[in-house]
């Protein structure tokens, strides 16, 4: 399947439609697995697949093979974002402004200390320059944050470059499973805050154990600890969903 996708990713891109209709058709599982967990929002079924397909194509359009992810798990992201931008946009699911002027207050802090400190300032320093609880920032930079962002090439030396996606995916395929790693964030809530800032920092901030330990003043040690814990904590959780 993976590799019939990828003939027919090629065909789509160079503008074949019948491509682009087998693609969705091939990919219409994935689809309603994440279509299903918008359901009871106000919005028909078939206009949130609709919006899925969509997020599919677009992935299509930017996908590479060199990536050296599967597509499905590349197209999650997408397929996911495009639903939540017309929930979003529609009023259905909003972004407090109270939320939003933390994200901004704290980007702007972030390029100030950066200039100041001639690095990159930790949370913690964010936090401080604000006035904001670390976790309040974190949260509020995540909430605020482009859901394609998830595609950030991060360069590992002069190794291949490596996607942010490729951090949190599974190594079973099972679609399930991807959507569950890409919703992580959605069900951190149920965490404390240090778990929470933890995991955040670690697989979307893309920060080492040693550099959370320093933002979070604890031991490498109990960073790895604490992130074994909730990570197995979490697949229980999402087996209960399923």
């Amino acid at each position: 399947m993976q590799r019939d996708n990828h003939s027919l990713i090629k065909r789509a891109q160079n503008g074949d439609e019948e491509a682009k209709r087998l693609l969705i058709e091939n990919n219409s599982g994935l689809i309603w697995s994440i279509v299903r967990r918008y359901l009871g929002r106000g919005v028909d079924c078939e206009d949130l697949y609709q919006l899925g397909c969509i997020g599919l194509l677009k992935a299509v359009n930017k996908f590479d093979p060199s990536y050296n992810v599967q597509f499905s798990t590349y197209a999650v992201p997408m397929i996911m974002g495009e639903i939540k931008r017309f929930l979003r946009d529609d009023g259905i699911i909003k972004v407090s402004r109270a939320v939003k002027e933390t994200a901004q207050k704290a980007k702007s802090a972030q390029e100030i200390l950066k200039k100041e400190l001639l690095r990159e300032p930790t949370i913690g320093e964010i936090a401080d320059y604000i006035g904001y609880g670390e976790e309040d920032v974190v949260l509020a930079l995540e909430a605020t944050q482009n859901t394609e962002s998830i595609y950030k090439t991060i360069h590992d030396g002069d190794q291949n470059p490596v996607l942010l996606i490729d951090k949190v995916t599974v190594d079973t395929g099972h679609e399930e499973d991807i959507i569950n790693q890409v919703a992580l964030k959605e069900a951190l809530r149920d965490f404390d805050k240090r778990e929470r800032q933890i995991i955040i920092l670690r697989y979307f901030k893309q920060k080492t154990q040693s550099e959370i330990a320093k933002m979070l003043g604890i031991s490498q040690v109990q960073v790895s600890r604490i992130e074994k814990k909730v990570l197995n904590l979490m697949r229980e959780k999402l087996m209960d969903i399923r």
